[in-house]
């Protein structure tokens, strides 16, 4: 992982300290692609990635549970099914060039319910709209072949999903950037965005930078760096905090690939799953509960202007309204090991209470419009002479080099 020792990091100080064709603020793979794809197209470009942590890809590409998306969960025609389906095949064929291990380990989506068959039935008819190969609906028989731990009356197979390390898939393409002349600038937090005269500057706690394009892709923090030049502070991010459990190595055996639940329409978000990793963990989860502030990896930890922001935010008090009952459950479940117990046995009834080992959690960027919805596209927009990445949530990772190629088209357009 790239660290302050291993890319430039200025001292403190004031005043222009650098000046090119393009800043990108936000070093998550979603920057570190657009910066790839910019250089790619751009071979001469002075390009600069700033970001305010002291290594790349530190929070959600640094946290997520590393599966490559097939596409199936999204709404035909939308920007996430088309750069999902494009971007998968685009990640896999970049790890075959650059020799980054992965895994085509599968994903079952399976109904243990007889009133979620016409909703798994539903995602196949959309996953095929989407493009997405080789799905198969498989009866009960199929699934314990394909899983012989997991019980359910159906599911829907989706052989080309796989997993990666993103974090690996983060570093390549910051070393892509590198050899290409772009420089990465770490610990250097943003504090304003001002266009002057046909440029925009970058002010950060390490001086100004100065360049014609600039791009944010902020992630946990996208509305309030949209702000600092003038954009809209909606959509909200609100942060939303997933735990995970891991087994212990001798019962990984249990889960070989994939595990999903039919999504429910009623609930805001997926439900635990189960989930193979490239080093050999076996995660299970995560549940989905509001955290305390945007870098909230724990429950303990707090930021009272993050929870400020939550608690003046309207879309945020209608979600709360709407799905407190969700809520309330969710938080039980994080707070009881048995409960969230009881939610994995519903697709592999041999665990046990001991099997559940503490293990990771992420933080969620999740936009939110002022009626309490979710915001379930990626968004982009242009605002002050900076084009901004609003929301990119799941599958980010899995499009991240689909999502440069459409976000350098929107720079081609703003510069031209």
């Amino acid at each position: 992982m790239a660290t302050a020792e291993a890319v430039q990091v200025a001292p403190a100080a004031s005043g222009l300290k650098w000046r090119g064709d393009v800043v990108i603020v936000g070093a998550g793979i979603v920057g570190l692609a657009v910066a790839r794809e910019w250089l790619q197209r751009n071979p001469a470009a002075k390009l600069m990635i700033l970001d305010k942590e002291n290594e790349i890809a530190a929070h959600q590409s640094g946290h997520n549970s590393g599966v490559i998306h097939s596409g199936i969960y999204y709404a035909p025609g939308s920007l996430k099914a088309r750069a999902c389906v494009a971007g998968a095949a685009k990640m896999m064929a970049y790890c075959d060039e650059h020799e980054i291990p992965y895994r085509l380990c599968g994903k079952l989506i399976v109904a243990t319910e007889e009133d979620e068959l016409p909703r798994l039935e539903a995602l196949y008819e959309r996953g095929q709209a989407n493009g997405v190969p080789g799905l198969e609906m498989v009866d009960a028989d199929r699934l314990r072949e394909i899983e012989p731990h997991a019980v359910g009356l159906k599911a829907l197979w989706s052989p080309r999903t796989g997993i990666v390390d993103y974090r690996q898939v983060a570093q390549s393409y910051a070393d892509e950037i590198k050899a290409a002349g772009g420089e990465i600038t770490l610990l250097a937090e943003v504090t304003g965005i001002e266009r002057r005269n046909g440029t925009t500057l970058v002010e950060t706690t390490l001086g100004d930078f100065e360049a014609g394009l600039v791009v944010t892709c902020a992630g946990l923090w996208a509305d309030r760096v949209a702000q600092m030049s003038g954009g809209d502070r909606k959509p909200e991010i609100i942060p939303f905090r997933g735990d995970y459990f891991t087994l212990p190595p001798d019962r990984r055996h249990l889960v070989q690939t994939n595990i999903y639940p039919v999504p429910d329409p009623r609930f805001p978000f997926l439900g635990v799953h189960l989930t193979p990793r490239m080093n050999g963990e076996v995660w299970l989860g995560p549940n989905a509960v509001l955290a305390f502030a945007r870098a909230g990896y724990s429950f303990p930890t707090v930021d009272l202007g993050d929870l400020a922001g939550i608690a003046r935010s309207r879309g945020f008090r209608r979600f709360a309204l709407k799905h407190w009952r969700t809520g309330w459950d969710e938080t039980r479940r994080d707070l009881s090991r048995r409960l969230f117990l009881e939610s994995l046995q519903k697709f592999i009834p041999e665990l046990r209470l001991s099997d559940l080992h503490p293990g990771p959690s992420g933080v969620r960027a999740q936009a939110l419009s002022d009626d309490g919805e979710l915001v379930d596209d990626f968004i982009y927009d242009r605002e002050g002479g900076a084009l901004h990445v609003r929301n990119a949530p799941s599958p980010a990772a899995t499009s991240s080099l689909e999502i440069g190629r459409m976000i350098a088209d929107e720079m081609e357009a703003l510069r031209a």
